[in-house]
C-alpha cells in the first residue's frame, strides 16, 4: 500500500482527497500546514506528497524547495487554485513533478498519482539494479 502525505489547509478539500485516495487503496496522512508536513516527513516514510501552495506560514513552493534541498526524491504533486503560468513554472522549478489546478477531475487526479508512483518505483528499481551490478 502506497503512503501519501497530503498537505492541504482547506479541511473539506483535504477530506475529499483523502477519502478518494483511501477508497483507491492508498494510505493517507494529512496535515494543514507546511510545518506539520515537514515534521511528518521526519517521522514517517512516504511514497508521494500532494502539496497545496497557499498554506498558512510557509507556502507550498517553499516547502517543495526545502524537500528537494534535503535530498528527498519522492514525487511531489502540487495541487492549487493558482493557475497563472508563472505559478506553474515556479512550482515545477521548486522541484514538483506535477502541477494540478483546482477544480480538477478526481479520476484524472488518481490516475496521475498512480502514474507518478509507478514511474518512481520503476526508476528506483532500475537504480538498484545498476548499483548491484545486475545491468
Amino acid at each position: 500500500m502506497s503512503k501519501i502525505l497530503l498537505v492541504e489547509d482547506e479541511q473539506s478539500m483535504a477530506e475529499g482527497i483523502r477519502d478518494a485516495l483511501e477508497y483507491h487503496g492508498f494510505e493517507v496522512s494529512d496535515v494543514r500546514d507546511a510545518e506539520k508536513g515537514e515534521q511528518l516527513l521526519d517521522e514517517k516514510e512516504f511514497d508521494l506528497i500532494i502539496l497545496d501552495v497557499m498554506l498558512p506560514g510557509k507556502d507550498g513552493f517553499e516547502m517543495c524547495l526545502g524537500i528537494r534541498k534535503r535530498g528527498i526524491k519522492i514525487p511531489i504533486i502540487i495541487l492549487t487554485a493558482r493557475v497563472e503560468e508563472t505559478d506553474k513554472v515556479a512550482g515545477l522549478g521548486a522541484g514538483a513533478d506535477d502541477y494540478v489546478t483546482k477544480p480538477f477531475s478526481m479520476r484524472e487526479f488518481i490516475a496521475r498519482v498512480r502514474a507518478h508512483l509507478r514511474r518512481f518505483a520503476n526508476s528506483e528499481q532500475n537504480r538498484s539494479k545498476k548499483t548491484s551490478g545486475n545491468i
